[in-house]
């Protein structure tokens, strides 16, 4: 069922808390290298501005183990949203307690508040009852804005909602669900997923998931070579994984399964000795990078004729050179098909990341902020993150 818009809350001269995904990434030097996920978030943030509202804005950034750590301050990002904003935020060292209450009492109308990250305390990751209240006591309604974090069940996803009577969707939750609930259900066909990525791991429940629902579903990647093993071809040291083994032997002559007929080998990553081969010609020394020319040539005919199309996870190690072309081909056929009217739909994390290398993210129709949360989505899973979110009304 739809959720509850943040357009539906009479928030105005009202103070809004807003969960976001501000996980960014940083240089050494503490700066943003992508702000992406803070772009995302602007046009729920405006909007409640608009309506007159004071906007606290809470985020995670890294992996702090649930106690303070400069290294993870999102100091850096408050600085990056003065550039963004039409106002400075009020940046607060912390996201709960006396100090923080009293701030916000004082701060004026329409301001923007960016909160230290939730994950210094311990009670955001195990989802504790007493510090999901003391967030909620901060603000009169509740957004999620953070698809990229809707598969944790945390305080600030899940917990405080309990707090509130109409825990509402952001503008970015709401775009998310508009372009990836139809993929479970009526898709425009043909319809063409691509799953690369190094590990089968993550994306086993993924392929059972959506094979039933596809007209063709294209392996590459690291996924690739577990296929390939199950078909019987010789891998070399190709990446597989032999737990995931018995779930690919039940798949994997699926008509509607594409895996590579060539690949791009070497004998380790930083070697010189690139090969182009065919399946039937890895040898035992040598190790799968890429998928080779004809599979990519292969996949981007599938591809550019397709009226709806997923793509999750590189086709190779993308960042070196050698082994770069099975993504940039993927890249390119998707805009090609969104150029011809297809919906192309990339998920986030490495394949975001990959797909801005090539230049092309501007030629895709979504761009999915959420990596993990994208995923489990398409396997199917329920994402406490939505699910505790009002039902539209």
């Amino acid at each position: 069922m739809p959720k509850l818009s943040v357009r539906a809350l009479p928030v105005k001269a009202h103070r809004v808390f807003v969960r976001v995904d501000f996980n960014v990434p940083l240089s050494e030097s503490g700066t943003i290298t992508d702000d992406s996920r803070i772009r995302a978030a602007l046009p729920t943030i405006e909007y409640l501005l608009e309506q007159d509202a004071t906007v606290i804005i809470g985020s995670h950034l890294g992996k702090p183990k649930g106690k303070p750590d400069p290294r993870f301050s999102l100091k850096p990002v408050a600085d990056h949203l003065v550039k963004l904003l039409k106002q400075n935020p009020i940046f607060l060292p912390d996201c709960v307690g006396a100090d923080v209450v009293r701030t916000l009492q004082t701060v004026p109308p329409k301001s923007v508040v960016l909160l230290e990250n939730l994950r210094f305390h311990p009670g955001e990751e195990k989802n504790y009852r007493d510090f999901g209240k003391a967030l909620a006591a901060l603000a009169d309604f509740y957004v999620n804005d953070a698809f990229g974090t809707a598969h944790r069940a945390h305080a600030s996803t899940v917990g405080m909602t309990a707090f509130f009577a109409q825990p509402a969707a952001g503008l970015l939750m709401e775009k998310e669900l508009a372009y990836l609930e139809p993929l479970l259900d009526t898709p425009p066909r043909p319809f063409v997923v691509i799953i690369g990525g190094a590990k089968i791991s993550d994306k086993a429940g993924v392929i059972k998931n959506l094979l039933p629902r596809v007209d063709r579903l294209l392996i590459g990647g690291g996924v690739a070579f577990n296929f390939l093993k199950a078909r019987g071809y010789k891998i070399g040291k190709s990446i597989w994984d032999p737990e995931l083994m018995p779930e690919v032997g039940k798949i994997h002559t699926d008509a509607r399964l594409v895996i590579p007929v060539d690949v791009v080998v070497a004998p380790s990553a930083d070697a010189v000795d690139v090969k182009n081969v065919s399946v039937e010609q890895i040898s035992d020394d040598d190790i799968g990078f890429d998928i080779g020319t004809e599979t990519a040539a292969m996949f981007s005919q599938i591809i550019t004729t397709a009226r709806t199309v997923v793509w999750a996870g590189p086709m190779g190690m993308f960042e070196k050179e050698p082994f770069s072309l099975g993504t940039r081909a993927i890249a390119q056929s998707l805009a090609e098909a969104t150029r011809r009217g297809a919906t192309t739909i990339v998920g986030g994390g490495d394949t975001g990341a990959a797909l801005k290398k090539t230049g092309l993210a501007e030629h895709i129709t979504h761009i999915s902020t959420g990596g993990g949360a994208t995923l489990e989505f398409l396997e199917g899973k329920i994402l406490p993150g939505i699910a505790a979110l009002a039902d539209e009304q």
